[in-house]
């Protein structure tokens, strides 16, 4: 049986027993923050299963993509072990229980209309105290008791060892369901857990029958197939082995099932899946949380290339290969498999130029390990070269066992522990709790209708202490509060007109009162489907179970509009002009601001930027009208509404459609006609990361103002800098690049007359104008004024007064270099004594710098055909610099530097030191340089004598 055939079976046959067939979750759920990735397929369940939400139906069927990396070391070496994985399963909330359930299983498992795998191939095992289930295989399905194994806490219950080790909260017993190989080894293929139980602190007696019983049944998609298909591993299966064949294609190296190479190209297969999934969800590599796992993967995966002597990018090779064994059950990912393959490239390509670090680190670490008679790679040796260079800890086992080195893996998981950035990919803290959970369960839910009106009659139902952002501080549920004050609390209604922050755009704020009371509404969030008002109680007593008014600011919930519906325009905008890989990867929209991520591996060019600046004012002009409606997805897509992968969105939906140019589905509130945006203007264009770069823009007033503010900046910088307007970027420029050959100057101590103020000579310098009668012209002379500067707008006023301030100061100090007269190599050695066969100087240079004394001393010794022994000082503020050099035949003769400069350094109060040939020291009493240079012509002479 092909393994799209089983997919659609199972789904099919539980559709039978009235399941209602459900969508995958996403890989990352944003709204769990449990999970860096979807475990399981009961995890989009988790608040049915708690009650906390609006059952709109009690049985589900599911086949969920889930990531799970806390197996990855046995990945490729095992027949069933893989990252990324599909997991059917079928759940039932206060509905049907274990009997349904186990008779279900076994009639799929055993029908000859569906799967017909013959029952003397299966055994089971239940929770050592679950008779019940045992009764079940044993009496209603006629298992004899020696295939049905009673099995402890660690093994069967779920979670693992709850009942004496917690969590404390639901719970139950597992039944799982095992298939006899042709060997006579045995491998799980489903798992039945009968969650039945609330436990309660610590044994015994600790384990509560719940009130409403759930089931949460799965079965591994590409184990059973690979039981169906009587292959030896998951990887022969009909849908995972081209990829493999591809991978061996790719690599140039023939896959054999017993050899190294082929558990690599197995590797290589499961990790390249899993990160094609990810990517494809916009989930790109990164440092941190769930983006390092996946660049974890990848990283492993080119590791068991370079083992093959790749030395190039290889693994985005197989992206069109898993789209294409995927493509039964995931058409979709055939829609990005251009930019997916960038995106991994691009990670490989960064690896490929660090890989060769990390192996001469290893080969390093062995030579000190066998100098030192070490037997043990110490962990946190094996940690730095997974943070620093990527190398897994296996590789460095597998190299280190052929030196006949044992691995301390203890102590490279402690390391770990300690690095932020590591995770298992899987579950963190399975149910959450606290305050808002409390609400959650009583509530479900707080509908929001701020759509339709901009204030609401609506009741108090919780108050919260605190904003809920301290580490392990959740708060606490208060039934009044009379203080008023700073403190910022945050409070639940039992609907609200307030919009909670998502889909990117920032909560409202507003006021929700009554005639006792008054609360400021600072910032509204989300709590899974309850909105939260964080804010200040400004005056009276506020109590669960009053009436009040909630009313959000209107003003700033229309600028926020104006920037949603500018972030749609601009969307479109971008696939017109750079093109439909310039996928949305995150916004943020704030009153008349916006800023949105995007898809394209480089900058956008000034030419480009301004096409897609006048096409978002070309379409706000034109009026076209903004509407919602409520569709099915279905609907959606025929409609062709723009989908971000990597979310996922209800069914029915919200679609906002613009005129007939943009149709997106999202959740934020808009204006009803494009022309309501008012103005826009692109602020900024700049890199994220890699492959992502960011717009931001302005909106309405905001967006007027900043215009207003360009074509100004133009005269002000002319102002400052005494030129005209137009070639005030060019002036800009010239002063930028005078102070840098200011610095070079006093380095080198070549100076030149500079006057005392900045002047800027347009004609001289043939100057580019600007015409500052096109706007697009002032901005873009603007923008890179900005660019130049490495300042915002605002700022480019403040950092032109800094460089003309530095400019003051360094033609100061030039003048200060020069004023004791001209002082050259020739005069120094002029002024020189001879000590035996070695030419001594000793001499104060006013003004000189260390570089202009170290260039000295470099020419008198490439000068003098004898040995020479050079010692130069200068006082400067107060401040004390000596810099000494000895000829290479005066080092030989065991004299140092360092030893010499830093005598002298102590008479002045100061220290330092150098190389045996070349010193530097500092002092702070220039009172006594006369004295220091003396002990310095003493010491020498007697040195040399």
């Amino acid at each position: 049986m092909k393994t799209d055939e089983l997919r659609e079976k199972y789904l099919a046959f539980f559709e039978t027993k009235g399941c209602v067939r459900q969508p995958s979750d996403v890989l990352v759920p944003a709204w769990d923050p449990s999970v860096l990735f979807t475990p399981a397929g009961m995890n989009q369940f988790k608040d049915h299963f708690l009650g906390k939400v609006k059952l709109d139906f009690t049985r589900a069927t599911t086949c969920q993509k889930c990531l799970r990396t806390g197996d990855i070391d046995n990945v490729g070496r095992t027949a069933f072990h893989h990252t990324f994985f599909e997991m059917l399963g079928n759940f039932s909330f206060g509905d049907y229980f274990k009997e349904e359930a186990i008779h279900w299983a076994w009639e799929f498992l055993t029908d000859k209309k569906w799967l017909g795998i013959p029952g003397e191939r299966l055994t089971v095992t239940v929770y050592k105290d679950d008779d019940e289930a045992f009764g079940i295989w044993h009496d209603k399905i006629g298992l004899p008791t020696q295939r049905i194994t009673r099995m402890d806490e660690d093994e069967n219950f779920w979670p693992a060892s709850a009942p004496s080790e917690g969590p404390d909260g639901v719970c139950g017993p597992c039944s799982e369901i095992y298939y006899q190989l042709e060997d006579g080894s045995d491998v799980e293929i489903w798992n039945l857990v009968f969650t039945q139980f609330n436990r309660v602190g610590t044994p015994p007696d600790n384990l509560h029958p719940l009130p409403s019983k759930n089931i949460d049944t799965g079965m591994g998609l590409e184990r059973t197939a690979s039981v169906l298909q009587g292959v030896p591993t998951n990887f022969h299966i009909d849908s995972l082995f081209p990829i493999v064949e591809a991978a061996s294609e790719v690599c140039g190296v023939k896959y054999e099932y017993e050899s190294d190479n082929g558990r690599r190209l197995r590797r290589i297969t499961d990790h390249a899946r899993a990160s094609v999934f990810a990517v494809h969800e916009n989930v790109y590599p990164g440092p941190k949380d769930a983006r390092s796992v996946i660049r974890r993967l990848i990283r492993r995966a080119v590791l068991d290339g370079y083992q093959m002597n790749l030395r190039e990018p290889f693994l985005y090779k197989l992206v069109e290969a898993v789209a294409d064994a995927s493509k039964a059950a995931y058409p979709e990912l055939g829609q990005t498999t251009q930019r997916v393959s960038e995106a991994i490239e691009s990670e490989e390509k960064a690896f490929f130029s660090t890989i060769d670090g990390g192996m001469k680190r290893i080969h390093r670490l062995f030579e000190e390990m066998n100098d030192e008679a070490s037997v043990m790679v110490p962990g946190a040796e094996a940690a730095d070269l997974l943070t620093t260079y990527g190398v897994p800890p296996e590789l460095v086992q597998t190299l280190a066992a052929e030196q006949n080195f044992t691995f301390d893996w203890s102590g490279f998981r402690e390391a770990m522990d300690k690095h932020a950035d590591e995770s298992d990919g899987g579950q963190r803290v399975l149910f959450q709790t606290g305050p808002l959970e409390t609400l959650k369960e009583a509530l479900r839910e707080t509908p929001f209708v701020g759509y339709e009106q901009t204030e609401a009659t609506a009741v108090v139902k919780g108050i919260i202490t605190g904003d809920g952002k301290g580490k392990g501080d959740d708060g606490q549920l208060l039934s009044h509060l009379d203080r008023p004050g700073d403190a910022v609390l945050r409070v639940v209604l039992d609907h609200s007109p307030f919009y909670g922050e998502s889909g990117g755009q920032v909560g409202d704020i507003g006021v929700i009162s009554n005639d006792n009371f008054e609360f400021e509404v600072i910032d509204t969030q989300r709590h899974a489907s309850l909105i939260v008002h964080h804010g200040r109680l400004i005056r009276g007593k506020i109590n669960e179970g009053e009436t009040c008014t909630a009313k959000f600011d209107v003003e700033n919930r229309t600028a926020l509009a104006r920037a949603h519906s500018a972030t749609h325009i601009l969307h479109h905008a971008l696939h017109t002009h750079v093109g439909r890989h310039a996928e949305q990867q995150g916004s943020k929209v704030e009153p008349d601001r916006l800023r949105f991520d995007f898809t394209n591996p480089k900058a956008i060019d000034d030419e480009t930027l301004v096409k897609i600046e006048q096409d978002v004012l070309s379409m706000v002009s034109k009026g076209d009208e903004i509407r919602w409606d409520t569709v099915s997805l279905a609907d959606a897509r025929e409609a062709g509404a723009m989908m971000l992968f990597g979310e996922k969105y209800p069914d029915p939906c919200r679609m906002v459609s613009m005129g007939t140019f943009s149709r997106e589905l999202c959740g934020g509130t808009h204006l009803t006609n494009t022309k309501q945006v008012g103005s826009f203007e692109v602020v900024v264009e700049e890199s994220v990361s890699t492959g992502t770069r960011r717009i931001e823009a302005l909106t309405g007033e905001r967006a007027k103002e900043h215009r207003e503010q360009t074509q100004a900046l133009l005269n002000e910088v002319a102002g400052k800098l005494n030129c005209d307007a137009s070639v005030a970027a060019a002036a800009t420029v010239a002063l930028i690049e005078e102070v840098r050959r200011l610095k070079k100057e006093l380095s080198s101590g070549k100076a030149a007359d500079y006057p005392a103020e900045f002047v800027f000579d347009a004609k001289a310098a043939k100057a580019e104008t600007t015409d500052i009668s096109d706007y697009n012209a002032v901005r873009a002379a603007v923008r890179g004024l900005t660019r130049r500067l490495n300042v915002a707008i605002t700022d480019v006023l403040s950092r032109l007064d800094s460089l003309l301030a530095d400019r003051s100061k360094l033609v100061e100090q030039l003048k200060q270099v020069t004023a004791g007269g001209k002082i050259s190599a020739d005069d120094l050695i002029a002024d020189g004594t001879k000590v035996g066969d070695t030419l001594l100087i000793v001499a104060e240079t006013p003004g000189a710098n260390p570089n202009i004394m170290r260039g000295w001393i470099d020419q008198i010794r490439k000068k003098s055909d004898t040995p020479t022994a050079v010692l130069l000082a200068s006082a400067m503020n107060d401040k004390v610099m000596l810099v000494g050099g000895l000829s290479r035949d005066l080092v030989d003769r065991g004299l140092k530097a360092g030893d010499w400069v830093g005598a002298a350094a102590k008479v002045v109060g100061g220290s330092g030191g150098g190389r045996p040939d070349m010193a530097q020291a500092g002092g702070k009493d220039a009172s006594k340089l006369p004295e220091a240079l003396q002990q310095a012509r003493e010491t020498m002479t007697e040195k040399l004598g």
